[in-house]
């Protein structure tokens, strides 16, 4: 079979170069630090999509950030790569497939450090977009500006920059705009101050810190878009239908949400918000978020998606399901899941409460995506972690809200309790059990340990003591959750009957006014 190629692309352009982009002439405007699937389902699929409508007019240098990676299968086919996104539009399944040329060429510093830094001399270079994964903007111990390359991604960064300063002999208007996608909070802020020290300790200057902050732009963003990656497992049918091989074939979702906080004139110049109407508009579900705080728009996510996924798997996990898709189909679990979502969270959030349903909706129909297999146990991984973080802010402005504790939430708890038990250990998870089967709990080893002496004890045996233990542990909680109103008792009682085998039946009881 032909390997997809700029000369296969060509010979067929009225399929796969309808708008006749490929061989545009178009300077390279970006700079990637990632080449993997999200990236290439998402920022570059944008780009894409903007030099099709004519408003952007730039391709990107793909920046292979650690030794081992996709730079070199990028080059063998010369950079391009098919784009399958699936999802329901309209209630309705859609499936869109496109050719995606935004990528010009592929660098792998580890190979061509060199070549990396000759990229700072290019004077249309102006953004800079990475996901080098959450452990990605961090320091590392004895980082050293002679490296070939800097081994974190912060610091080659900073090599970059320093060169680029030093080949424009300071010119501010040579700086770059940054929109980092990495999942941490205030990623942009992060790494501009990594940057920072990184500067300050390898002694760069006073001139080039001050041309670091005047020349350069570094926006906090927050993105979202289930990226599915290569599709193994129907590689062969999908490429027979093409009619080309693809190595690099990526999927995902339709959904895309950008937030950026940055200046207005980040907007006009990077105007992602003008790609629509350049594709197939009913499949396109990209939304674009220009702001100058984008705090209400993280809280909404972490809330509602992330919240949504945390409060739910465990106990539906329990109740027999296994993907989220099933738990969607499941006409008690999706009930309950949708009126949690409605009456417990969004009345508790600082945005419009229409936003907030729009957004709430969508996050309901993306969970039901056919094409996508969540498994509920790996997002069940490192759950006491996600739940203090997503769901237990919610459990506690809902109770200062209202003055009661919020009968879905309680039961999340008491499902999180109930999934975490165990006395075994193995391979460093504790056992848990389903059924006739067993299921191993993924966490921090203190957290395990925690549950496994809770359920060797005494308090293990008594259901209100457990709860309780649970409920006033520092290890787990920053503050002890037994003095919020009316929460220990709901817990206990939700726990009882989850425990008792009921877990439908307990989940509708929460829905009962």
């Amino acid at each position: 079979m032909t390997k997809l190629s700029k000369a296969l692309v060509r010979s067929r352009a009225e399929v796969l170069d309808p708008r006749g982009i490929l061989d545009q002439a178009m300077p390279e405007r970006v700079l990637q630090f990632g080449e993997g699937g999200f990236l290439r389902g998402f920022a570059d699929w944008m780009i894409h999509r903007m030099n099709a409508a004519g408003v952007f007019g730039g391709r990107v240098v793909a920046v292979q950030p650690i030794e081992q990676g996709l730079a070199g299968e990028l080059e063998r086919q010369d950079c391009l790569y098919t784009l399958l996104r699936r999802g329901l539009s309209g209630g309705k399944p859609f499936t869109g497939s496109e050719v995606i040329s935004s990528i010009s060429r592929a660098l792998n510093p580890y190979g061509d450090f060199a070549g990396f830094l000759d990229c700072a001399a290019n004077p249309d270079l102006r953004f800079i977009i990475s996901n080098t994964t959450e452990a990605g903007i961090a320091r590392r111990e004895g980082e050293s500006f002679d490296a070939r390359p800097p081994a974190s991604f912060p610091a080659k960064v900073t090599r970059f920059l320093f060169e680029r300063w030093k080949i424009f002999g300071g010119n501010r208007s040579r700086g770059f705009i940054f929109l980092p996608c990495e999942l941490i909070d205030r990623n942009g802020d992060n790494l501009k101050k990594i940057v920072f020290e990184l500067a300050r300790e390898w002694k760069l200057g006073d001139k080039f810190t001050a041309w670091l902050e005047e020349a350069n732009v570094f926006c906090n963003t927050l993105v979202d878009g289930i990226m599915t990656g290569y599709p193994r497992d129907e590689i062969e049918v999908l490429q027979e239908q093409a009619g080309y091989e693809d190595a690099l074939y990526d999927t995902g979702e339709l959904f895309r949400l950008w937030v950026i906080e940055g200046p207005e004139s980040v907007k006009e110049e990077f105007p992602l918000h003008r790609a629509l109407g350049a594709g197939d508009e009913a499949g396109c579900d990209m939304q674009i978020v220009w702001t100058r705080d984008m705090t209400p728009y993280r809280t909404r996510k972490v809330r509602i998606l992330n919240g949504a996924h945390t409060m739910t798997v465990m106990g539906a996990y329990l109740a027999g399901k296994d993907t989220v898709g099933e738990c969607m189909a499941d006409p008690v679990i999706s009930a309950w899941m949708k009126r949690a979502i409605a009456a417990e969270i969004i009345p508790v959030l600082d945005l419009p409460k229409n936003e907030l349903e729009q957004f709430a909706d969508e996050v309901l129909q993306r969970f039901a995506n056919p094409y996508i297999q969540h498994y509920l146990l790996s997002i069940a991984l490192n759950s006491a972690a996600k739940f203090k973080a997503r769901v237990l802010p919610t459990i506690r402005e809902y109770c200062a809200a209202f003055g009661k504790a919020p009968r879905a939430l309680s039961w999340a708890m008491a499902a999180f309790i109930a999934f975490y038990r165990g006395t075994q250990m193995r391979e460093g998870s504790l056992v848990g059990r389903r059924g006739g089967g067993e299921y191993l709990i993924k966490d921090d080893a203190d957290v395990l340990e925690f549950f496994r002496k809770l359920w060797t004890s005494a308090d293990g045996n008594d259901n209100a003591r457990a709860v309780r233990s649970v409920l006033s542990s520092p290890r787990l909680w920053d503050a002890g959750l037994t003095e919020l109103p009316g929460f220990e008792r709901a817990v206990t009682r939700s726990y009882e009957a989850i425990t008792a085998g009921d877990v439908p039946g307990s989940m509708l009881d929460t829905m009962k006014e």
